[in-house]
């Protein structure tokens, strides 16, 4: 039989459901969705990659506003980490071309994409394989074993939207993630439009690249 830490002992449905409701009363929006705002359901899929969750879930209630630490891999999660303009790129890439993203956060001048587990150990290697490979910036892969810090569950506002903050936040307890293969399509894509805007002139201001608004009703 498995022993369970005394923290960790499981509850009933009714019963956990009822705590989750207390704990993270602070992040009901009252039934209205928003994609920079991360749900119970987010917070609990998050939790889930520690070996303690509801010991992570306590740590982070007690502290709302503070930066989080999530672990990585453990079947639930990698996460690939790369500069943020070129991780927008790849978000442009992957809403108006591709199949979505999952969970995307920015937090000290780097977009952190949530990705399938195994992907952390798999993209690397394809993008040695593929000939636009050298054009993509140094990405960190963590996958399990690795701890990330993501943005506060309930962040203060930010000036001028420069602080930590979810893109798309997570809102589900089982969200969809991209696998390496997916993430590779979008590096690359993003690799080509940077090379090509290299070689373009312009008349027009570059767009403000803070304002984007991703459909998640898209996503898989």
């Amino acid at each position: 039989m498995s022993t369970w830490p005394r923290d960790e002992t499981p509850l009933s449905p009714a019963a956990d459901e009822e705590r989750r409701r207390d704990i993270f009363a602070f992040l009901r929006d009252g039934g209205q969705h928003h994609v920079a705002q991360i749900t119970a359901q987010g917070a609990d899929w998050l939790a889930s990659a520690s070996a303690c969750p509801r010991s992570t879930l306590t740590l982070w209630e007690s502290r709302p506003g503070a930066p989080v630490v999530v672990s990585c891999g453990g079947g639930v999660f990698d996460v690939v980490n790369v500069p943020a303009i070129f991780g927008r790129r790849m978000l442009d890439r992957l809403w108006s071309e591709g199949p979505g993203s999952g969970p995307v956060a920015f937090h000290r001048g780097r977009m952190l994409l949530f990705a399938a587990p195994g992907t952390a150990q798999r993209l690397p290697s394809l993008l040695g394989w593929e000939e636009w490979g050298s054009a993509v910036p140094p990405l960190l892969c963590h996958g399990s074993g690795d701890a990330i810090t993501v943005p506060p569950l309930s962040p203060p506002p930010a000036a001028n939207g420069t602080g930590p903050r979810w893109v798309v936040a997570p809102d589900t307890r089982h969200p969809w993630l991209p696998g390496p293969e997916v993430l590779l399509w979008a590096c690359v894509r993003a690799a080509r439009a940077t090379s090509a805007a290299r070689v373009r002139i312009s008349i027009f201001p570059p767009a403000d690249q803070d304002a984007k608004v991703y459909d998640v009703s898209r996503r898989r």
